[in-house]
């Protein structure tokens, strides 16, 4: 077992290693209860964490206080959260997606000896007792490979970013912009800024697309958001053709959706990078119980094919994003492909 612990070691190896199963459920938690906010509900991939944090919550009977939504507001986070710990919650699972205005948050419960698991996004400031999150240069860096191999290393691009004062829509951009320079100096990238809201990624394609209508590729940053209004931009203007085919427009996403796979077999996208909305609901609730019985970890590899690393104000559980393509696109452990059967 290679996910470090002191404190009661043996039960975090059941633990990590069974999904929360046993071990003792009545006295890992010390008597604290758990406050969980969503994020937002308005995109597939946060729906499809909280159907799998639900079903989590459920079947390990986890000592959890109703969920919050914070609908993409931060203002709404800090609120949904102090009102979590006024309730009398020990530990905080949260999604920050400004990740730098959470600080004094933070800092609050920091102060309150209250720890923090963040999903998703890792906070700029303020002490954190674990991120869970993969790695999201990652993200950036196999979505440039990708477009890069598949378009001959020339061409023109369209990266569809997230809102860049998300760690996460920062980590992407960047990653992508630096592998583009280095390795495919001769593909031109248009960077569209978008705050991870699909009507303003159409609206801004829609424009690339009367400037350059030789887009040879598409990145896009979030599946969930992005998906389906690229999709119905391409089919009008009559650019949506079948992957193989003359005048294709290669496209990369990022999320693991179902959708995503429905349109990698329909040839309408050619991949997309699975983040594992699943793993993320898992591993949210096992450090946030392993919080409230006062276990540490250490960075390191884990037993769950991911690997614990040190950031300044914590440590991160980056947990594998496998890349998905045709010839995988049927993969049973793919989480989108598990919760298309569980429908």
């Amino acid at each position: 077992m290679r996910l470090r612990t002191t404190g009661a070691a043996a039960c975090a190896v059941l633990l990590a290693t069974a999904a929360l199963a046993g071990c003792n459920r009545g006295s890992d938690t010390a008597g604290g209860k758990i406050g969980i906010d969503m994020p937002r509900t308005d995109t597939d991939f946060w729906n499809s964490y909280q159907q799998y944090l639900q079903k989590d919550l459920d079947r390990d009977k986890v000592p959890a206080l109703p969920l919050s939504n914070s609908q993409n507001d931060i203002a709404k986070v800090v609120a949904n959260v102090q009102a979590l710990t006024d309730q009398g919650a020990k530990a905080i699972v949260m999604a920050p997606q400004d990740t730098g205005a959470i600080t004094a948050e933070l800092q609050r419960l920091a102060a309150k000896k209250i720890p923090v698991v963040s999903v998703d996004t890792r906070p700029d400031e303020g002490e954190v007792y674990m991120v869970v999150r993969a790695d999201n240069r990652a993200y950036g860096e196999k979505s440039c490979d990708y477009l890069g191999k598949k378009l001959g290393g020339k061409g023109r691009v369209a990266e569809l970013q997230g809102d860049l004062s998300s760690i996460n829509g920062r980590d992407r951009s960047e990653a992508f912009a630096a592998c583009m320079r280095e390795k495919y100096p001769k593909i031109t990238v248009h960077e569209l800024a978008t705050d991870w809201k699909g009507e303003v990624a159409s609206a801004k394609l829609q424009s690339l697309l009367a400037q350059h209508g030789d887009l040879d590729g598409i990145y896009m940053q979030a599946g969930g958001a992005f998906l389906q209004p690229t999709l119905a931009l391409l089919e009008q203007q009559k650019r949506l053709r079948p992957a193989g085919s003359a005048g294709h427009i290669t496209v990369i996403s990022n999320d693991g959706i179902p959708d995503e796979l429905a349109a990698i077999r329909a040839g309408k996208i050619d991949a997309t990078l699975s983040q594992p909305a699943d793993l993320y609901a898992r591993y949210a609730l096992f450090y946030a119980r392993a919080g409230l019985a006062g276990k540490t970890f250490r960075p390191g590899p884990t037993d769950h094919g991911s690997t614990i690393v040190k950031i300044k104000n914590g440590l991160e559980d980056q947990l594998p994003a496998p890349l998905v393509t045709k010839d995988n696109v049927d993969d049973t452990k793919l989480w989108a492909n598990q919760l298309e059967k569980k429908k």
